[in-house]
């Protein structure tokens, strides 16, 4: 099993996150795992994007040219990166700040109003957990126990208050 992942979105929006826990998660998992960032030097608000590989075999490059699955968070995000999906690969589309569609008749699409939901759970800034609870639904890449253990470290000391909205956010698609 060889899974590649690739994560867009503008700095800020947890982008990398999504990625990072998925890495962080597979490796306890005790799964071989990559994750590759790459952001403008503006971070917050500027072009942010991942990789991950996770396989269960020794990676010998994080770099990809194609994914079995892609996630953004925002309109050019979805037209910069939709055509690296490989065929009968997922997108995942934020739809609630991309007002189009994915044109791939080819892939599975997903439509999560992550902004919409999160804002309903009472905290916007989860939209990111929301996402990934679609994407943890959907490809089954790592298990929900683990990735909650993974916000649970994320979300502690000074940023325990944000716990609890967040593990709300991941209950979204799982339950």
């Amino acid at each position: 099993m060889k899974k590649k992942l690739f994560f867009a979105g503008a700095g800020g929006q947890g982008a990398l996150a999504i990625g990072q826990m998925i890495a962080k998660a597979a490796m306890e998992e005790g799964l071989e795992v990559t994750w590759l960032p790459s952001y403008g030097p503006e971070m917050r608000g500027g072009t942010a994007n991942c990789t991950v590989v996770v396989s269960d075999r020794a990676i010998s490059c994080p770099l990809i040219n194609e994914a079995d699955v892609l996630v953004v968070m925002n309109l050019p995000s979805l037209t910069k990166f939709q055509s690296m999906v490989v065929p009968g690969g997922k997108i995942f589309i934020n739809s609630s700040l991309v007002p189009v569609t994915s044109d791939r008749k080819d892939c599975d699409v997903f439509e999560i109003p992550c902004n919409d939901i999160a804002h309903d759970l009472g905290n916007e800034r989860a939209s990111n957990i929301v996402m990934l609870s679609a994407i943890l639904k959907e490809t089954g890449i790592v298990k929900e126990e683990t990735v909650r253990e993974q916000i649970e470290k994320m979300f502690s000391g000074r940023k325990a208050k944000f716990l609890p909205a967040n593990l709300a956010a991941l209950k979204t698609y799982l339950d």
